[in-house]
């Protein structure tokens, strides 16, 4: 690419064409994302559990003019995981995008949590973005290009209560995401991750249902506000194109400064 030509800047952020799977694409975060890439022009497959949302968004992504499919799977269990990366290349070819947002947090006091909630919890959130990378990255290799965008936390810095099988997997989420920039971005694919601070999703519920705690969250930003889904657009947006082709490995927090003070 030219540097001074005028088409350097203009296709920086161009999306069209391009081919993206975002699990948990059916809520919150993984659904913002969704919407920035598929409104700029990107084909979407979305994967979650529940059939119904994931229905009903697609629908209300085609009334935008975004092409958009489904599959309803849990992305706890490897084997889903296999049928999700071969259906997908199946049925759209090369994946050009993997937003890795499918998470739960399952809130239980330390002395609660049980083995099966601790690997249901870090399955979602290390083994399947590790899996998927695994298996759908070759390909992205044959053709030299490719972005995989992983979700961080909050809690990858910082512990919170009842959170532990949680915050230990965000804190995984920001090495793997280095693992993984190291084994493929020689071949063109960059891996990043987005560490959102507290926006209103199914997983903060419980937060933004307390007046106290909305406003104590937002005091602890540099802003001064807590976030709104759309603050999620800018990022997704310029992470899964052109213009971050020498960022990888990196986790970059929109949390309103909430990690800076």
């Amino acid at each position: 690419m030219n540097f001074f030509s005028p088409n350097a800047v203009t296709q920086l952020f161009n999306l069209n064409g391009l081919k993206a799977l975002v699990t948990g694409g059916n809520s919150g975060i993984g659904k913002a994302m969704a919407y920035a890439l598929g409104l700029s022009g990107a084909q979407l497959l979305l994967v979650a559990r529940r059939e119904p949302e994931l229905e009903k968004v697609t629908k209300e992504m085609h009334s935008y003019g975004i092409q958009a499919s489904w599959i309803a799977t849990d992305l706890a269990v490897f084997d889903n995981i296999k049928m999700v990366a071969k259906k997908a290349e199946t049925e759209l070819g090369k994946i050009d995008i993997i937003i890795n947002a499918a998470g739960v947090n399952l809130r239980q006091k330390f002395t609660d949590v049980t083995s099966e909630s601790w690997d249901m919890q870090l399955s979602l959130h290390l083994k399947t973005p590790f899996f998927l990378t695994q298996l759908m990255a070759p390909s992205m290799k044959a053709s030299g290009w490719g972005r995989i965008i992983n979700i961080a936390s909050l809690q990858s810095y910082r512990a919170f209560a009842d959170s532990a099988p949680y915050g230990a997997a965000k804190g995984g989420i920001v090495q793997l995401t280095r693992a993984i920039a190291q084994e493929w971005s020689r071949y063109g694919i960059t891996c990043n991750a987005i560490g959102p601070g507290f926006f209103p999703t199914n997983l903060t519920s419980k937060v933004f249902s307390d007046p106290s705690l909305v406003t104590h969250n937002a005091e602890q930003t540099c802003i001064g506000r807590n976030g709104k889904l759309e603050d999620l657009y800018g990022v997704t947006i310029f992470l899964c194109s052109k213009a971050s082709d020498y960022i990888t490995g990196q986790t970059i927090m929109v949390d309103g400064g909430f990690t800076a003070k």
